[in-house]
């Protein structure tokens, strides 16, 4: 729903501020459209319908894995790709994957998407399209009807089904840092707390030293690393060579300090190219217990790299474990239908309806 729309047309149909308010939470609680917000007068649902699209985003193509995970792939209104995913997990978590670029423009050789034509930033009312378009799914899969705001129990009305997000899919969000850090506020509406949601950066460092300067809640860092030689780490990730690596834990250092909170380190294991307990030790040797969380993430090939065996990440993380370095080994999600992480990829951009 694109909310500056919204406001827009409410406000020049004369209509009070809070109906913004009003049809935003039916939206963010997984209304299926305008006929469901039942306190809405007919006649506003009316011009609604006819002057603000209910998304801004369409659904081109959804697929779903042999373990529960959805994989949706949208378009924008001029056409660009974008894909999200929705994992499910047995003890109830449902986590999403949202994007915040079509196409990324960093280039990593590992990633499916930097492989991709980079199409643009995505706005803020884009970004949470996304979270919406699985809050809905998910209520109906529960046979649940979302139901008014109870203004003397807010609560009321029935808990999210969605528990945490990831901003890991297409693109770096700290590009886009203003849509992105709008979308995060805006998340607890849908049922996502700040901590619960997670930004990952590849050391995008003038994105970075604003959000450690101005994000007050506390929404979680993580920084998609996979190499700690710089020589290696530029071979894989490009943007190394402009903002190095040794500058990036510099500020986050600087953000632990501020903030006391831990930084999640994201690394993807390749075989043979970074994954050896040579590697490991390097990596331990940058990084501090008190500060970092390494998040080992298994391989999903998307072609020039294979990777590591269950044997290599567990001696991987061997190393990390004796030098008291915190770290946890991944679990991958569908796999089977390329939803899993670096696999995000889509058809270049439609012509405009």
């Amino acid at each position: 729903m694109d909310l500056a729309l919204l406001e827009t047309h409410l406000s020049d149909s004369g209509q009070p501020a809070y109906r913004a308010r009003q049809v935003w939470e039916w939206a963010a609680r997984g209304a299926t459209g305008y006929d469901a917000m039942s306190n809405v007068p007919a006649v506003l649902r009316e011009g609604l319908s006819a002057n603000v699209p209910f998304s801004t985003l369409t659904v081109s193509e959804e697929q779903q894995a042999k373990d529960g995970t959805v994989k949706t792939l949208f378009r924008t209104h001029d056409g660009h790709p974008v894909e999200a995913v929705l994992m499910r997990y047995r003890d109830g978590r449902r986590s999403i994957c949202v994007s915040s670029q079509s196409g990324c423009p960093l280039t990593c050789t590992f990633c499916a998407t930097g492989a991709m034509q980079f199409g643009r930033n995505l706005t803020t009312s884009e970004i949470l399209d996304q979270a919406l378009h699985f809050r809905r799914l998910e209520e109906i899969d529960h046979g649940r009807a979302p139901k008014p705001r109870d203004t003397t129990h807010p609560s009321r009305g029935g808990a999210s089904p969605l528990t945490n997000c990831v901003f890991m899919g297409m693109g770096e969000p700290l590009m886009n840092f203003d849509n992105v850090i709008a979308a995060a506020r805006r998340l607890p509406d849908v049922g996502v707390t700040p901590r619960r949601t997670t930004i990952s950066t590849v050391g995008w460092l003038p994105g970075l030293t604003r959000f450690i300067d101005d994000v007050d809640e506390p929404i979680r860092i993580a920084l998609s690393l996979h190499a700690a030689n710089p020589a290696l780490r530029s071979q894989l990730m490009p943007v190394n060579d402009r903002y190095p690596l040794a500058d990036v834990l510099a500020e986050l250092h600087r953000y632990y300090e501020l903030r006391r909170r831990k930084v999640y380190i994201e690394y993807v294991m390749l075989e043979g190219v970074n994954d050896t307990p040579r590697h490991a030790a390097e990596l331990a040797a940058i990084l501090d217990e008190k500060t970092f969380k390494v998040n080992l993430i298994p391989y999903n090939p998307t072609g020039m790299y294979g990777g590591s065996s269950r044997d290599a990440i567990a001696a991987f993380k061997h190393v990390l474990d004796r030098a008291r370095i915190p770290a946890t080994v991944r679990l991958t999600r569908g796999r089977d239908i390329a939803a899993a992480c670096g696999q995000l990829a889509a058809p270049p951009r439609a012509a405009p309806v």
